[in-house]
């Protein structure tokens, strides 16, 4: 299958000739499942591999036959018949592993594992790449067009880190180069399958070394079955929970295997994840070169994450003298720039070192449940001190709430004082209210009494029997309805003064102010026992922050100056006070803890006794308030009721007033036309009596002055009324002097 990637003949010859570069392990295993050409066709291949290592310039001669003119052409033709040879060999044994995949899958495993560790020579990687990982027929291959017609949320980012990918490589180089084009398409199309993982950038050299070796739909197909087979889905969730299991296994080795070494990473603080992360993610593309680094890759596709482990190690293995005497800089250093082309000339040499590591299946099962059961007892404390915070933040919030109703109550303590103040004034008013009713009824009596007074010295005097008897009849109806509207009234003025009466011993009944005093005192108590709290937490604090002071102390005094012995006690010292600090600090913070908890339940307890007799207090006075008010209403409407009555009384007495007024002067009309009557009969009596008129004028004249004395006081005609009566009269209504003045006097 073709390959659009661009890459010199060299690198194809060096994998052809690779297969037969390591030391060979001749499958005697297999030899009874093999046929006679298949033998024969190995045994020329270990010939081939005994002449190259005898010629001293096998591998570079192999890669610069066609530059290196100053060769000799008797050793550059052997090395061409050679090679020639070799290369046909191969691709016969490789092109008959394609076609009869199956059966070497199923009956010849170990022998195509060792020709995979050889190296799979670069024109046939594609389609082995493929059969190795199962991705030939795979129905994603179908959604790929559609895919790219989608949109991405993680577009920019993907076009952000294709110019960091393989940024040397001719396939790659170029801002709008097809490499960079088919790489987002295939970084494109995957983040859509698997939105969970979406996008990481150590998957583009994986997508960009496919798209080196096969077209990007099959690249695209690769790579998602690399990872969901691979357990590379894993590593590159947003968690990264299995690159921290394989960093914990990775530790796990490099304690086992190199001690030395790994104690010193740990006194210069060089984490593992600090250069061991890069090489899970990317599986050696961002450490190695491509050949070195595609070695691998063959490896990794056949047997999994485990060479990863294995040449992790053998690299350490191979540079543990010089590590050793590096700092954490120079270490940093010395991984970034010398590591990676240690093996750039043979390959065969870092590989043959990885499969000398001692890697047990087992112990990585067993670390894998250690790693799990330590997730899970971090992820229950982190749990814990969640719910911790949680009920910390909700006892807070318990607190302010508890402060914010002792406040609120507090303002409905001033103001209930203030309520009763306002009913107190309230009560003050209704009082004065009362007294001035009284004051109305009794000067309302009092005119009663002298209207009836005056009515009776009327019958009295009454003269006319005409009048008399209706006349009389008429006050004594009115007088009784004037004594029923005051009984009336009287009795609203009694039930008034009952409920003025309730409400004072319902105001008596209103709490006073020893619950504030009380709850003010446990106030200070809480607030004394909180300073308590707070200065003995500060104090072991302070203990502790000494303890950490003088172990740092220690610490950095004797570092680096005893024996590898004392200092691994030392060492152990050490890690044996940090323990005790750690447990000191976490006895301190459990301690805060407790009596923070204590100082809550207290404060919630106070504060729970505080609310409940407040809300009983406050149920009581709203209560009171209510009937106070309901009883101001009533007492209001009976005011307005007896207003009312009052006003409707006034009017009658007016309009009694205003007709005997009219009465009387009816009265002193008929009187006035009886004296004229009188007058015009005596002098028709004088001009009757001729002779006697002197005389009888004489007595005319007498009789004169006896009608002027009668006009005085001593005698009243029938009706007639003094000023002081109708004066008195007048009192009954509003002192109105424009009816007073108006009403006709005596003459």
């Amino acid at each position: 299958m073709a390959s659009p990637a661009v890459s010199p003949d060299s690198s194809s010859h060096e994998a052809l000739s690779s297969v037969n570069s390591a030391p060979a392990c001749s499958p005697t295993s297999d030899s009874e499942n093999l046929s006679p050409d298949e033998l024969e066709l190995l045994a020329k291949l270990e010939e081939q591999n005994r002449l190259l290592e005898a010629d001293s310039k096998s591998m570079r001669s192999m890669n610069g036959s066609r530059r290196n003119s100053g060769s000799s052409l008797v050793s550059s033709s052997s090395a061409s018949s050679n090679l020639s040879h070799l290369e046909e060999d191969t691709w016969i044994l490789w092109g008959r592993i394609v076609n009869e995949w199956d059966e070497w899958r199923k009956k010849k495993e170990k022998l195509l594992k060792e020709l995979i560790r050889k190296g799979i020579p670069h024109h046939f990687r594609a389609i082995v790449w493929q059969l190795l990982c199962s991705a030939t027929d795979m129905p994603v291959k179908n959604q790929y067009s559609e895919l790219l017609k989608m949109s991405s949320p993680c577009e920019k980012l993907i076009r952000r880190d294709i110019a960091r990918t393989y940024p040397e490589h001719e396939f790659f180089k170029g801002q709008d180069s097809l490499g960079q084009e088919v790489l987002f398409n295939v970084m494109k199309a995957y983040s859509l399958v698997d939105r969970e993982v979406g996008y990481c950038q150590g998957s583009a050299f994986i997508v960009g070394l496919l798209l080196m070796q096969m077209p990007e739909e099959e690249a695209f197909c690769v790579f998602v079955r690399l990872m969901q087979e691979y357990r590379l889905r894993e590593l590159f969730k947003p968690s990264m929970a299995e690159l921290g299991l394989c960093i914990y296994q990775f530790e796990y080795m490099l304690q086992e295997q190199l001690p030395e070494l790994n104690i010193h990473f740990r006194s210069q603080s060089f984490l593992t994840s600090m250069y061991a992360s890069s090489w899970f993610l990317t599986l050696f593309l961002t450490t190695f070169p491509l050949p070195v680094a595609t070695r691998v890759f063959d490896i990794f596709m056949y047997e999994g994450l485990e060479i990863v482990f294995r040449v992790g190690m053998a690299l350490l293995q191979f540079n543990q003298a010089e590590l050793v005497q590096l700092d954490m800089e120079g270490m940093s250093q010395y991984f970034q720039k010398v590591i990676p082309h240690q093996f750039d000339s043979c390959p065969d040499k870092l590989i043959l070192r990885a499969f000398q590591v001692k890697y047990n299946p087992k112990k990585m099962k067993r670390l894998e449940k250690e790693y799990a059961a330590i997730k899970n007892k971090e992820m229950e404390e982190q749990i814990e001190i969640k719910r911790l915070r949680t009920e910390n933040r909700l006892l807070k919030q318990r607190i302010e709430t508890l402060e914010k109703e002792s406040a609120a109550l507090a303002d409905r303590l001033i103001q209930g004082q203030v309520t009763r103040a306002q009913e107190a004034e309230e009560n003050y008013i209704i009082k004065r209210e009362l007294a001035v009713v009284k004051q109305r009824c009794t000067s309302a009596t009092e005119n009663l009494q002298r209207a009836q007074t005056t009515i009776r010295q009327l019958q009295d005097q009454q003269g006319n029997p005409r009048f008399s008897e209706e006349f009389v009849t008429h006050l004594e109806t009115e007088l009784e309805q004037s004594r029923l509207r005051e009984s009336e009234t009287l009795g609203a003025l009694k039930e008034m003064q009952d409920k003025v009466l309730d409400m004072e011993k319902r105001n008596s009944l209103l709490p006073d102010e020893d619950n504030v005093v009380r709850l003010q005192e446990e106030l200070q108590a809480l607030a004394l026992r909180e300073a308590e709290a707070v200065k003995s937490l500060t104090e072991l604090q302070q203990q502790v922050k000494d303890l950490s002071d003088s172990w740092q102390a220690g610490r950095a005094g004797g570092r680096w100056k005893d024996s590898p012995q004392r200092s691994n006690a030392n060492a152990l010292q050490e890690a044996v006070v940090a323990a005790r600090l750690r447990e000191a600090q976490a006895q301190a913070e459990l301690r805060a803890l407790r009596q923070r908890v204590l100082q809550l339940e207290t404060q919630g307890q106070i504060q729970r006794t505080v609310l409940g007799r407040a809300e009983q207090t406050c149920a009581g006075l709203r209560e009171q308030l209510r009937l106070a008010a309901a009883q101001s209403k009533g007492l209001q409407a009976q005011l307005s009721e007896s207003h009312r009555k009052h006003a409707e009384a006034q009017c009658k007495s007016k309009e009694e007033v205003m007709a005997v007024r009219l009465r009387e002067a009816d009265s002193m009309a008929a009187l006035a036309e009886m004296r004229q009557r009188v007058a015009e009969l005596e002098i028709q009596i004088r001009l009757l009596r001729g002779p006697l008129a002197f005389g009888a004028v004489g007595l005319g004249t007498r009789l004169g002055d006896e009608d002027s004395l009668g006009s005085s006081d001593e005698e009243l005609p029938p009706f007639a009324l003094t000023h002081g009566d109708i004066g008195d009269l007048g009192d009954m209504g509003d002192s109105s002097d424009s009816e007073t003045e108006g009403a006709p006097t005596a003459p």
